[in-house]
Order: C-alpha cells, then structure tokens, then sequence
C-alpha cells in the first residue's frame, strides 16, 4: 500500500501563514501525497508551487458552515478552479439536510458537480457529528444521485471528526466506486490504516508527515 497517496495534506486553520503554505507544500512534495488541501485564497500560490508535480490542489467550498447560498458555492468554486484547483471539497447546507429540504441539498450539489466538470475531483462533506444515521444515509445517497465523487466526513472544525463506525455506514451506502474520505481527527499511521480497513479511500489530515514517519 502506497500510504502517501491516500493522503490529503491539510492546512485549513484561518491564521496559516505563508510560510506555513509553504511548509506543507514542501511536504507533499517530498512524500508524495495526493493532494494539499488549502483554503481558496492559497489556491492559485499552491497551484504553481505544485505544477507538474503529481500532487493535486484540493480546496474547501462553503467552509466550515456550509451555510453559505448556492450561488455563493458556485461562484467560490469556479474561482478555485480558474486559480488552479483541481479537487474540491463542498460543505452541504447541513441545516437544511436536517429541515428535510433534500432537493435543495441535492440540486446545491449537482449545481457544484456541474461548475467542477469532468476534471475536477468533487467531495460532499457531510459534517457526521452533526447528523443521526438516518441523515448520514440520506446525505451520502444525495451526494450519489447528484454525481460527486467522494463522501467526506467531516470539517474538522465541527464537534468531532472521523470515526470507523461512520466510515463502515458511508461505505455501505455508497458502494464500492464511490470515494470515501475520513476527516478530522486522523494524526497517527493507526488511525489512519483503521480507516483505510473501514472503506476510506482518502484520508485528510495535518498530520501527513507523522504518519508516514511513523
């Protein structure tokens, strides 16, 4: 197993500076990981640091609320995009998901599938400490029917992060093609394999470099 590339490298807390981009940019160079997962205004600085490189550009749309409109996401999407993102990782309109308003979560997602295109790797965070089962199934199964490429747990910034258990019920409900990505939480090589054994297929994490050292 090449551990790296299950590995987005992140950097999302809001006083990161530049040098600190820098750093984690470094690091994913160095060992190989699947992308560096940044806030939109590091977006285009990460993008020519990493040009031809093999590492992608994953960024953050709606974040960490996702509680902004639709249009809003749309707009900070093809934003990203333009600026050299090539991965992006939607926080749903997780009040609404709860108000049982499901065609508006999922047209909101269909909506930012559509301004990705076919290039673009999409991931729905679901925020899985917020939800009961019930609304953990409903969210992946939307986030299926409206095309996105990967279920993500969690912000990171919420009430808690990735567990096994949430990790096995997203897996079951998506099937095996769909992504699964395990968030928040997830800072050492253990935790990280118990993930992967669950059905992750990406894990995001700031601490990349300890696991792989580990």
């Amino acid at each position: 197993m090449n551990l790296a590339k299950y590995i987005d490298h992140t950097l999302l807390k809001p006083d990161a500076v530049k040098d600190e981009i820098d750093q984690i940019v470094s690091e994913a160079r160095e060992y190989n990981f699947a992308s560096v997962c940044i806030n939109p205004y590091w977006v285009s600085h990460c993008a020519r640091k990493l040009a031809n490189t093999g590492v992608k550009v994953c960024t953050v749309i709606g974040f960490p609320l996702g509680a902004s409109t639709t249009k809003t996401k749309v707009l900070e999407t093809k934003d990203a995009i333009k600026n050299g993102a090539t991965e992006i990782d939607l926080v749903i309109n997780i009040g609404e998901l709860k108000n049982g308003n499901y065609d508006y979560v999922k047209n909101e997602i269909q909506e930012i599938v559509a301004a990705s295109g076919r290039d673009i790797i999409t991931k729905v965070i679901i925020e899985t400490s917020l939800l009961t089962d019930e609304e953990k199934i409903t969210a992946c199964k939307l986030s299926k029917q409206a095309g996105a490429d990967f279920v993500k747990t969690s912000t990171g910034f919420s009430s808690g992060g990735a567990t096994v258990r949430d990790i096995k019920l997203m897996r079951e409900t998506v099937g095996e093609k769909m992504g699964v990505k395990a968030s928040g939480g997830i800072r050492d090589k253990e935790t990280a394999l118990k993930m992967i054994k669950a059905g992750a297929t990406r894990i995001g994490a700031s601490a990349g470099v300890t696991i792989m050292n580990e």
